[in-house]
């Protein structure tokens, strides 16, 4: 069996490149083409345009003794006549216009704020020419509800300590003690005090005054004519002194001979080093009351019922009283 064995010659085939289509060729082409487009762009946007441009609105000072609707315009349209330049980098970066509610007029139950009267904020605000702008509206109209308006006590949160031998020779005096606060009556009428942030003071040894905020936290819908109040309080050097005070028992049945031990008690209190000598002991006055005793109680509970109100810090000596019924 023979087999019969060919023999085939390829020929390597060469495509040639035109030379327009080479790389070099192809990059210059580009660029020239880019130039074009961004020369085409140049003149377009050097030349005059009327756009119609968005802009977003925030509003400021609301009226204190007006509660205003969340419904209310969010944006107001202008028509700008200016170059393509400005008015493409206008579009880009559009600011926001505050609208100062303060100057709106009320008129028919509702807040109207003109464009035309507050032209020279607004100018400063967008930086625009105001000759070549124009609202598509004039004025915008906001709702609103009235406040209640109501004088609440302000209460100071405090964290006072003071150094050794120095307090306080009266509470802490706010101005002003009271604030006007307006909002929905709803909101109002469950008001009945509002309290500062936190005072925090150590090592007191002299008198401190300044100011704190109040807090307002979770108050939101409600309108502060203050939102901080002074403070002052006048510090002194004190010193510990001590009385001997009888104790008197009240309500003690006819015909009861009660005896008592002990019968007096020392009692040390803290004054005011200025006032030492106008302490006396007759200025207090120490009770126990017969009918607070309960079965099997062979003792009364002293109470401190008088003193000078310029002591503090008192402490008793004997927290019970013991007794004796004689038949």
């Amino acid at each position: 069996m023979h087999f019969h064995t060919y023999s085939l010659n390829m020929r390597k085939t060469t495509i040639r490149t035109p030379d327009f289509l080479k790389k070099s060729n192809l990059q210059t082409f580009g660029f020239f083409l880019f130039f074009s487009a961004m020369v085409w762009v140049l003149v377009q946007l050097s030349k005059d345009y009327t756009q119609v441009v968005s802009i977003p609105l925030e509003y400021v000072n609301p009226p204190m003794d007006k509660s205003v609707a969340e419904e209310k315009p969010g944006s107001a349209e202008i028509r700008m006549q200016d170059k393509g330049f400005s008015i493409l980098y206008f579009q880009l970066f559009t600011p926001e216009l505050q609208i100062d509610l303060e100057q709106a007029r009320e008129e028919n139950g509702q807040l109207v704020y003109s464009f035309e009267d507050n032209r020279e904020d607004i100018t400063r605000q967008l930086d625009i020419d105001f000759e070549e702008t124009r609202f598509l509206v004039e004025e915008l109209i906001i709702d609103f509800q009235p406040k209640k308006l109501k004088r609440v006590k302000v209460v100071p949160r405090l964290n006072l300590s003071y150094a050794v031998g120095y307090s306080a020779n009266e509470e802490i005096r706010l101005n002003p003690d009271s604030v006007d606060v307006s909002g929905p009556e709803s909101i109002i009428d469950t008001l009945t005090e509002i309290k500062t942030f936190l005072l925090k003071k150590n090592d007191i040894s002299d008198d401190i005054s300044g100011k704190v905020a109040i807090d307002t936290t979770g108050l939101g819908m409600l309108s502060f004519y203050l939102t901080e109040v002074s403070y002052a309080l006048e510090v002194e050097k004190f010193t510990e002194g001590q009385v001997q005070v009888p104790v008197e028992v009240q309500n003690v049945p006819q015909g009861v001979n009660l005896s008592i031990f002990p019968q007096e008690v020392k009692l040390f209190y803290q004054v005011n080093l200025k006032q030492y000598d106008l302490v006396h002991p007759e200025d207090f006055s120490v009770v126990c009351d017969f009918e607070d005793i309960t079965e099997g109680q062979d003792y009364l509970l002293p109470e401190l019922v008088r003193k000078p109100e310029f002591v503090t810090n008192i402490r008793l000596s004997e927290r019970k009283i013991q007794f004796i019924i004689k038949r």
